[in-house]
């Protein structure tokens, strides 16, 4: 079972919560227990699981971000300008895997899944696959 879906970012960095839009899917799906396998299909976003109550965990992750990969360096040879949204999405990780039990993804209290965009606005999509068991 898996299910590609779409969004679109409208901003140059940015960290969107997935979380409803992935359990709305899950609940329709015929499998209630397994392995939910979450994957951004870009180089420069990824999906991460991150505090999802104070929105100054998301400022403050891309700020920290920035600072340690400034959009500008002097040294990078990437003819597109963009290493760093690819240092950024290698750092978060390209795909999250999370457990699935009775139809409701296993979270903390305080916990989120987050499409992180790097190199934006932009149209992106992310996989979703579900592994019964």
């Amino acid at each position: 079972m898996e299910h590609t879906f779409s969004l679109r970012t409208n901003a140059h960095d940015q960290m969107i919560d997935i979380t409803s839009e992935i359990n709305q899917w899950l609940m329709e799906q015929e499998i209630s227990n397994g392995i939910v396998i979450i994957s951004s299909m870009h180089t420069t976003a990824g999906i991460t699981v991150n505090e999802n109550a104070d929105p100054d965990v998301k400022t403050d992750f891309l700020r920290r971000l920035d600072e340690v990969y400034p959009w500008e360096h002097s040294k990078d040879l990437h003819m597109e300008g963009n290493t760093a949204a690819h240092l950024k999405a290698s750092t978060v990780g390209h795909a999250q895997t999370m457990i699935l039990s009775n139809k409701t993804l296993i979270l903390g209290t305080w916990q989120g899944i987050y499409f992180c965009e790097f190199d934006g606005p932009r149209n992106r999509r992310y996989h979703v696959k579900v592994i019964e068991g």
